[in-house]
């Protein structure tokens, strides 16, 4: 069985997973806590950062790279198109936004205004990080203008993975996201595999229902 270590952005891991219809446990990973006692996952991820799984013999860390890995490893998936067709140049480009582009940006300004000092919370780098965000977000926005899905007409990881980082930004810096990203989150939220994704995940499952940080 597939061992997902830690919520956080293993929600994208597991949300995959339930999408794909795979058996998993999670194993929590408590980095407010600190995770120098936890040998255990230590041990699997010496950096200490989370997701990481097992499957088998196999230990990956990095959320796309692990989604990459199920998907072709358990796959075939309609999650991942294939390389010929159509969608596929959308989807590659969305799978990796939702990290690279927009996360990766955003998990800064959620760190200045929730965990450091208040004269910290709007400082240069944390301004610099969200302006990186909203100008990536403008390609999500254009393509919903399009497309129902961020790779075309059909769900895919893709949309797993920029789910994520609007949540994050939503809930996590106070960003306000604008009408189609609200409806397109509502969309993706009523799934039923993101909702037992929720229900596996109670941490994430409580923040998600807390008032977004202002």
């Amino acid at each position: 069985m597939i061992t997902v270590y830690g919520e956080g952005r293993g929600f994208r891991v597991i949300w995959l997973l339930e999408e794909m219809g795979l058996a998993y446990r999670l194993r929590p990973v408590n980095l407010l806590d600190g995770v120098e006692n936890d040998t255990e996952f230590l041990a699997i991820n010496p950096a200490g950062f989370i997701p990481a799984i097992q499957d088998g013999e196999v230990t990956m860390v990095e959320s796309i790279a692990i989604m990459e890995y199920l998907m072709a490893r358990h796959g075939p998936t309609p999650l991942a198109p294939d390389p010929h067709d159509a969608s596929f140049p959308a989807y590659q480009q969305f799978l990796h936004l939702g990290e690279a582009g927009l996360a990766a940006s955003i998990y800064f300004v959620v760190g200045a205004r929730n965990f450091a000092p208040k004269s910290e919370a709007k400082n240069w780098s944390a301004g610099q990080a969200l302006s990186v965000f909203e100008s990536r977000l403008t390609l999500v926005t254009r393509q919903l203008a399009r497309t129902p899905y961020l790779a075309g007409e059909v769900f895919t990881a893709a949309d797993i993975s920029v789910t994520y980082a609007l949540e994050l930004a939503q809930k996590g810096a106070g960003v306000t996201l604008g009408e189609a990203e609200q409806s397109y989150m509502a969309r993706m939220q009523a799934r039923e595999g993101y909702m037992r994704a929720m229900d596996a995940c109670p941490s994430r499952k409580a923040w998600l229902a807390k008032t977004p940080t202002q």
